[in-house]
């Protein structure tokens, strides 16, 4: 048995049984990666997977059963050379992180800066995905840390720690008659906002649940003509007047979008919570430790682990 086995089997499971793609993810041959996968099938006595002809088309029983085995021992491989790293190169290594289009943008670049500067030597990697996205990243242990507002917290393998709460603001063009109503004292409504049309995020980001549920506990109907992941595409449609936008409010810059106008909407919908994830089970590098405080200060390197031991916490989200 060895580790180029497991990987082959790993890599089959994760590529729908495609061995092309596994092989091209493991640097391999096909022929090889089928030679490695009959090998420990047959090193073991069982079938992994079942097959029509030559293609893997599932688990089997077995498999099943073998496949989360599999992935706990690579997974401790992998943390048994992360801790020897940590001693061994203490401020050299890689850094990933997986966040949602808005973290990255909106909430991440003075942190990566500042991280960049006291860690030089550690090379930082930035991958985007929808919140599930984020989530499967670090759960096949493709990130370090995920950033995200939705789906975190709904895994029982991830850590998922509270880090910030943000509100929605609503955009319109500047001289918007939304926008002059709200400049002579007028509250926004959601009767108000129900009158024109809207431009917001796609369902699954940045709480747009909340969106969804202040119209629909309030009998309002949300006329949504645009919906997108990215806040800045958001704000580009409302310039041209296809509608008015709700966004998170960190993604408005008073200095940058000048055309538009912000209104504020917390007494509207929900607050929103960020969290910062990690898989329960991985080895973390001292520097992994010292982003996670530079991005959530409450969640220092002492905390991180009385919370992974399981000591109780309250730390003010």
């Amino acid at each position: 048995m060895n580790f180029q086995q497991l990987r082959s089997v790993r890599e089959a499971q994760r590529r729908g049984f495609n061995l092309t793609e596994v092989a091209a993810a493991l640097h391999t041959s096909q022929p090889g990666v089928s030679r490695q996968i009959r090998e420990l099938e047959d090193e073991l006595g069982i079938e992994i997977f079942v097959r029509a002809g030559k293609r893997l088309t599932g688990l089997t029983e077995p498999g099943r059963t073998v496949l989360p085995i599999v992935e706990r021992l690579l997974l401790e491989a992998d943390n048994l050379r992360r801790a020897g790293d940590d001693f061994a190169r203490a401020d050299r290594g890689v850094l990933r992180i997986a966040a949602t289009h808005s973290q990255a943008r909106y909430a991440l670049p003075p942190v990566v800066r500042d991280f960049r500067l006291s860690h030089p030597d550690v090379e930082f990697h930035l991958q985007q995905g929808s919140p599930q996205q984020v989530a499967q990243l670090l759960l096949d242990g493709e990130a370090d840390i995920g950033i995200a507002t939705e789906a975190l917290a709904q895994y029982d393998e991830l850590l998922a720690l509270p880090c910030y709460r943000w509100t929605h603001t609503v955009l319109t063009p500047v001289n918007h008659p939304l926008a002059e109503v709200v400049r002579q004292g007028e509250p926004l409504t959601l009767d108000a906002l129900s009158a024109y049309a809207i431009v917001t995020y796609e369902s699954g980001y940045t709480g747009r649940s909340h969106i969804d549920a202040a119209f629909k506990a309030a009998n309002v109907p949300l006329n949504v003509v645009l919906a997108a992941m990215d806040a800045d595409v958001i704000k580009t449609y409302v310039e041209l007047g296809l509608g008015i936008g709700i966004v998170a409010a960190i993604a408005y810059d008073e200095q940058r979008d000048r055309q538009l106008a912000a209104l504020d909407a917390r007494h509207l919908f929900a607050d929103n919570l960020t969290r910062l994830a990690l898989r329960r089970d991985a080895f973390l590098r001292d520097y992994a430790y010292s982003f996670i405080e530079s991005f959530a200060p409450p969640w220092t390197r002492a905390a991180v682990q009385d919370l992974r031991e399981g000591v109780s916490l309250r730390i003010a989200a």
